[in-house]
């Protein structure tokens, strides 16, 4: 056994599985107090000064400065920016999109209707959302994956109107967002504005910026904390924090394979999460071992090390069982199942945003190429949010036509609902369709 290392091992298993349920079931913390009065403060801002206020804190946060006349892309500025990408980076490009399109197409929700006993139509319309504003982090990095994940979903989906802010520097030559929203196309206006401005600016709308109907697209813990405030004067896709994943190894996989996915996930950021769950000390040392070896050639070494360090564990219980009520406790963001038969442990999984299976699978084909959105739910709302996809920019509306028969069958049970409640209008409002009353 290591005598240090970045990963811990908590042997659980004296823990039953409802005990283990209990322990990881920890309430996510709130956005701490002082960050969410910064937040309110801008959009004030952005509320009240519109796009001086983008200007101002682009200008203080990004150190960047953008004027009325450059804070929107053109044409021709996209494709400047666009010069200098490789055609090795756009064949990829290329192949995610097709992928990923190809994907959400299985996923468009369909209209139905059927008539009822007595004649009555009943049925949902389906209706895409009309303006979307997607968010694309800049900073440390510039994500282009997360441009195709957000993008083509409302595209598939039908979304008229779509929009793209990101922080000015996601624009500089070679661009490889400026080429990816090049590639994509259909993409409406492209503003050089991020953090809790862009946000703002998308949901309330000013000179230069329209208002949208939802906000969608990663971002840092400013962009969370402004989306939340603004959810109500526009929807949002979910609230999400650092990235997250949970492997589960029964000791017939790999190691170093499941070492190598703990890096991939910790390496994100320092404040990412990787947990492994298995069932012998022996493989989880094993893990603990590999993990030690692959950080050491790791080029992010120093983030790894303290993601792992503050954040990762590898999780010894006892059973099959007890793996499943640590999965379904922790909801993870990427669940990865590196057992014998994935598809058997699969079938208890109820809380996971995306699940992986097989030791083939790595999470990062999920961020990249495999299909699905890489947009996901984490900090455990995988227990009641689920990942983005074409259903997340459609709107579902009620159809209701009443027949004949239909009021006079239906008519007098609703009028006594009506009556008890107190609503007599409404029990009016029946009573004068019913033929005997006419």
């Amino acid at each position: 056994m290591l005598e240090r290392s970045a990963i811990k091992i908590e042997d659980l298993t004296e823990l039953k599985e409802k005990q283990l349920y209990f322990h990881f079931s920890k309430e996510r913390g709130a956005f701490p107090e002082n960050i969410e009065v910064k937040v309110k403060k801008i959009i004030h801002d952005v509320k009240k000064k519109g796009d001086e206020a983008l200007l101002t804190y682009t200008k203080s946060f990004d150190n960047a400065i953008v004027t009325k006349e450059t804070l929107r892309l053109t044409e021709d500025e996209l494709d400047q920016a666009s010069i200098g990408v490789s055609e090795e980076f756009l064949a990829a490009l290329n192949r995610a999109i097709e992928r990923v399109r190809r994907f959400h197409e299985h996923s468009i929700s369909k209209e139905w209707s059927y008539k009822d006993e007595f004649g009555n139509l009943l049925g949902q319309k389906v209706t895409p959302i009309q303006r979307v504003g997607v968010y694309i982090p800049g900073g440390k990095a510039v994500y282009p994956s997360s441009l195709i994940m957000t993008v083509i979903p409302a595209q598939v989906a039908g979304v008229k109107r779509i929009e793209v802010v990101s922080p000015p520097e996601s624009f500089t030559q070679p661009s490889v967002l400026a080429a990816a929203i090049k590639q994509i196309g259909n993409i409406g206006d492209v503003y050089r504005v991020g953090g809790i401005q862009g946000i703002a600016a998308l949901a309330l709308g000013t000179e230069s910026v329209g208002k949208v109907d939802k906000i969608v697209g990663p971002g840092n813990i400013w962009v969370t904390v402004a989306k939340k405030i603004l959810f109500g004067h526009v929807d949002i896709d979910l609230i999400a924090g650092p990235s997250e994943v949970l492997i589960v190894n029964d000791g017939t996989v790999d190691p170093r394979l499941t070492a190598i996915d703990l890096l991939a996930q910790a390496e994100h950021d320092e404040d990412a999460k990787a947990v492994c769950v298995t069932f012998s000390m022996e493989v989880a040392r094993s893990i603990q071992e590999w993990v030690e070896k692959l950080m050491k050639e790791s080029k992010r070494k120093d983030t790894i090390e303290k993601s792992l360090s503050e954040n990762g564990s590898i999780v010894v219980v006892a059973t099959n069982d007890c793996a499943l009520a640590v999965v379904n406790a922790i909801a993870p963001e990427h669940l990865e199942i590196h057992t014998e038969n994935p598809e058997r442990f699969s079938r208890g999984v109820v809380n996971a945003g995306a699940i992986f299976l097989g030791s083939s699978t790595a999470e990062a084909f999920g961020d990249y190429i495999a299909g699905p959105s890489h947009v996901l739910p984490t900090g455990g709302t995988a227990r009641f949010f689920s990942p983005l996809t074409t259903q997340s920019f459609s709107k579902f509306s009620s159809v209701v036509q009443m027949s004949k028969k239909g009021v006079d069958e239906l008519g007098p049970y609703a009028r006594i609902i009506a009556e008890l409640e107190g609503l007599h209008a409404h029990a009016q409002s029946i009573e004068f369709r019913e033929s005997e009353k006419r």
